[in-house]
């Protein structure tokens, strides 16, 4: 009998007490890269609206952790407490091109060892020089590139990264693959910074880590690489029209967590992250940066389902292309 009403009164008490409120401290949201890159300029615009759009107490901050393209951050962050005060802002880099491509393979399953939350968008790339390259439009850029060689090496924000993935695969296009040298950077900011000042002669960036620069023509914009003109950039051709039929790569961004999340964790920053990605303010800001926001469906299951896709499709674009990444 006693312990019958000591059971009764234990679960009366948990039946009484509040479910704990999340979040309850502040949520950190991770960046892989330097700042100034595309990543952590989309994860910054992010978590200006992500934090109102989690109620009274959401609070983001983002932190930047460099290094080996995202790889270091992603490798870190599956060690974590999955308990959702911990995030990261991922590309198709670490989580798609990585794992294809990287000798001997990443460090982490992109699938197995995360919780995927939210899609946030995409957006291509783009071929950019500096002012004083003797090129103006992409055909003419193509065949500077086949004339040039070992005289113009390209600029990447780091080994693995989709800077560096997409010039490979451009040389490779071209039947030029290995040609060009290599010259990484800590950030897609710190790439296009040495391409304005003429440290090396191109790159293919990703257009939120360029778009400032192409705008104020300190770089200059030849060809994006999706399929379609970026509406943000409407002068600017794609590779495919233009030069190289049927070329096309684009990167994406995404919100994940150490793997075992509480489901309704996972639920709320779904919600608010597609609650906020749905602002007329944020979509605006994102397009200007070059970042097209996600507006197909956004469950996390529809996230770990484009990550799967995603994961795929860079395998076929490896193995096509041959290129294949020193860790």
């Amino acid at each position: 009998m006693l312990r019958r009403a000591l059971l009764g009164l234990t679960l009366a008490a948990t039946l009484a007490t509040p479910a704990l409120a999340f979040p309850d401290r502040t949520i950190t949201l991770a960046v892989g890269f330097a700042p100034g890159g595309s990543t952590d300029v989309t994860s910054r615009l992010l978590a200006d609206r992500l934090g109102p759009a989690l109620g009274p107490n959401g609070r983001v901050v983002v932190e930047n952790r460099p290094g080996a393209a995202g790889l270091i951050a992603s490798d870190w962050l599956r060690r974590q407490t999955p308990d959702g005060h911990l995030l990261m802002l991922v590309e198709a880099s670490s989580h798609a091109l990585a794992p294809n491509a990287v000798q001997g393979g990443t460090r982490y399953d992109p699938i197995g060892d995360f919780t995927h939350i939210a899609v946030v968008g995409t957006g291509p790339m783009i071929v950019v020089a500096p002012p004083s390259f003797p090129a103006r439009t992409a055909q003419e850029a193509i065949a500077r590139l086949r004339e040039g060689g070992e005289r113009l090496p390209f600029a990447s924000s780091g080994v693995a990264s989709m800077p560096h993935l997409s010039a490979e695969m451009l040389a490779a296009t071209l039947n030029m693959g290995g040609r060009f040298p290599h010259v990484p950077y800590r950030s897609g900011g710190l790439m296009v910074e040495s391409i304005a000042r003429g440290e090396t002669q191109w790159g293919v960036a990703v257009l939120a880590s360029a778009a400032g620069q192409v705008r104020d023509g300190r770089v200059r914009g030849i060809a994006v690489t999706g399929l379609e003109r970026f509406p943000s950039f409407p002068d600017i051709p794609t590779l495919a029209e233009s030069a190289l039929p049927g070329f096309d790569l684009e990167n994406w961004f995404a919100v994940i967590g150490p793997k075992g999340m509480p489901p309704a964790v996972v639920e709320t920053l779904n919600r608010a992250i597609r609650t906020a990605i749905a602002e007329p303010q944020l979509r605006e800001r994102l397009l200007v940066a070059g970042v097209n926001p996600w507006s197909r469906p956004n469950a996390p299951t529809d996230a770990e389902a484009f990550f799967r896709a995603e994961l795929a499709k860079f395998g076929q674009v490896v193995a096509r292309t041959g290129v294949k990444l020193e860790p």
